[in-house]
């Protein structure tokens, strides 16, 4: 099972490294996107993490994009802004102040991280369980 975490972590640090134009040793080795990506890992990774987000995606009015996500076709995109309606701004903040980043920086990056982090968590076209997010969560973060 560590292998196919592991794979897990580098499928998602690929794509995002690819999604900023990095590849994949850009995004781990910049620091600060390896950064905010470890901190999405680790609020993912609490408890009721995907429930809280499924209803701020809801509350603002995405929920087709949050559904584009996680289903098999194309990502919808998102804007830094929607973001911080959807997990709010004082969490976007939080993210981005233990990764070094403001706030605005924090939301933008966030706007092409998520769809592609939610994405590889999700193969299989609908979300996780808590359970199983935490235990493929906490061995990336190990």
């Amino acid at each position: 099972m560590e292998g196919s975490a592991m794979g897990l972590l580098d499928q998602i640090s690929g794509a995002v490294g690819g999604m900023l134009g990095q590849g994949q040793a850009g995004a781990q080795g910049s620091g600060v996107n390896s950064g905010l990506l470890q901190q999405v890992i680790g609020m993912l990774g609490t408890p009721g993490a995907m429930s809280n987000i499924t209803k701020g995606f809801h509350g603002a009015g995405l929920d087709n994009v949050l559904q584009s996500w996680v289903g098999t076709g194309q990502n919808l995109p998102i804007t830094g802004d929607q973001v911080k309606q959807v997990l709010g701004s004082g969490n976007v903040a939080d993210l981005g102040a233990r990764a070094g980043l403001s706030e605005s920086d924090a939301s933008n990056q966030l706007a092409g991280m998520l769809p592609q982090v939610i994405d590889k968590l999700t193969p299989d076209g609908k979300l996780p369980s808590q359970s199983d997010l935490s235990s493929v969560l906490g061995k990336l973060t190990h």
